[in-house]
């Protein structure tokens, strides 16, 4: 019998703001544990919350982007749990009237075009963290009531490659908005994957299996992976898939259960009564619109379409916001934009995934970049010479002409230099320029490359091909 995965996500992301979420305590990740806390963040009793209305801005700019319709009218409710990352022993939330409706986006997935549906957007608070040290756990509540909100998608997906195109793109759209940095390292992103299976033909879906707090997209691709097959082997063996939280371990490649499932109705929501609800007006939520940002599948689309780069370069430059942002301030610059994204592809990314640092911590700025490729449009040095120019900055710093004239990197286009290499090269090796006037044009490659032997590199590929030519069709 063949079977059919079915898979749907509840993606948390933290979002940008300097408070928390119903209090006036900052985040700061990597702080002293417990620093940043107040009574409303501990769930002291009696201590009141007041929304943060930057968080809304985001959570509805975040709706925007996703195609979501906007609440005008949502409301708070208490999610009620007992666990010690949660010290009031209820999370405040939104149930029943979320801020954000609907929504879709469209992604890649192996080159096929696919369309992946939201069902909601909610905002909510975060928990606190938890480290599990020798047997104990050890609480951090600097984290506890920071801004997050849980993208939750329709069960549209069918495979671990669909979960990680439209994860991916979540995340670029967050960070293109601004929403979040998506710093899964620091749980900025994390996800809760919902996965069942049923065989192909069934309408109606498996049991749902939940596998709680992702943050890593190459485990949750194990993690759908391995639960796919152990569901399809219960069943096979005539067993029944139960409803439950697992959890996943990467050392040992499978995962684990955790609890019964619980439904809706176990954590007996109901309105939380110290928070009035959430109205937006008509020009607010306009007002916020006109504030969105380009896109990374609109900036792909400009690049190859107004700047006429391959889709593939568009693909790369735009895929992590960084990397897009620092090209775009390049070309403010240069026109050379093929140029620019050759050595972002190449050298850029090399040394920096060398050396283990952000493109924004790089000596070579845009403006040095842009500087580089002059002196190579100009022909004043090769592109060989530009590379090592660009290598030369980046370990230590320092002025791109300066680095030419020190280390000798200007091209030679002086005639009298070349042809005396060229005539060097041509009595040197006799068999290729028989084979050239033979009529085998590729053999002249051969001389060219000893002209640039013989100039160290120094000589002008394009005047030596052209010296080189003559001197053979005479």
């Amino acid at each position: 019998m063949k079977y059919e995965a079915t898979i749907g996500l509840e993606t948390h992301v933290m979002q940008q703001t300097n408070t928390k979420m119903f209090c006036a305590c900052k985040y700061e990740y990597g702080a002293e544990p417990n620093t940043h806390v107040c009574p409303v963040c501990l769930g002291y009793p009696g201590a009141l919350p007041v929304m943060n209305e930057k968080a809304i801005e985001l959570c509805s700019k975040a709706g925007m982007l996703l195609g979501c319709e906007i609440n005008p009218y949502s409301k708070w409710d208490r999610k009620n749990y007992f666990y010690p990352d949660m010290s009031k022993n209820y999370q405040i939330t939104q149930a029943d009237q979320p801020l954000c409706l609907g929504g879709q986006i469209e992604v890649d997935v192996d080159g096929e075009q696919k369309v992946f549906t939201i069902e909601r957007i909610h905002q909510e608070e975060n928990a606190a963290k938890n480290t599990h040290v020798s047997g104990a756990s050890l609480i951090d509540y600097n984290r506890a009531g920071t801004a997050l909100m849980e993208i939750v998608s329709d069960p549209c997906m069918h495979s671990a490659e669909d979960a990680l195109a439209y994860m991916s793109a979540i995340k670029q759209i967050m960070q293109y908005g601004e929403i979040s940095n998506c710093d899964q390292e620091k749980g900025q992103m994390r996800s809760d994957v919902n996965v069942s299976v049923r065989p192909v033909g069934q309408e109606k879906l498996g049991a749902k299996v939940e596998i709680k707090n992702m943050n890593s997209f190459a485990f949750i691709k194990d993690a759908i992976e391995y639960e796919i097959e152990r569901q399809i082997s219960v069943l096979e063996a005539g067993g029944t898939v139960d409803q439950e939280t697992r959890g996943y371990d990467p050392d040992r490649g499978e995962t684990f259960i955790q609890r019964t499932k619980e439904d809706a109705h176990d954590y007996r929501y109901f309105p939380e009564p110290d928070l009035m609800p959430v109205k937006l007006a008509p020009e607010q939520i306009e007002q916020w619109r006109a504030e969105l940002p380009e896109l990374p599948a609109q900036r792909r689309e400009r690049y190859v379409k107004e700047l006429g780069l391959p889709e593939y370069d568009a693909g790369v430059l735009t895929a992590d916001k960084a990397t897009s942002d620092w090209f775009e301030e390049t070309m403010k610059h240069t026109a050379n934009a093929k140029a620019v994204s050759n050595f972002i592809m190449g050298e850029m990314m090399r040394l920096l995934s060398e050396q283990d640092i952000a493109i924004t911590e790089s000596k070579v700025t845009p403006e040095k970049l842009a500087e580089i490729i002059a002196l190579i449009d100009a022909k004043t040095i090769s592109t060989g010479g530009g590379k090592q120019v660009f290598e030369t900055i980046f370990n230590e710093g320092g002025d791109a002409k300066a680095i030419v004239e020190e280390k000798g990197l200007a091209q030679v286009s002086d005639d009298s230099a070349l042809e005396s290499w060229a005539d060097e090269a041509i009595a040197n090796n006799p068999k290729p320029v028989e084979e050239y006037k033979a009529g085998n044009a590729a053999s002249i490659n051969f001389l060219m490359g000893q002209v640039m032997k013989a100039s160290k590199g120094k000589a002008n590929p394009g005047a030596v091909m052209q010296m080189l030519k003559q001197k053979l069709d005479d």
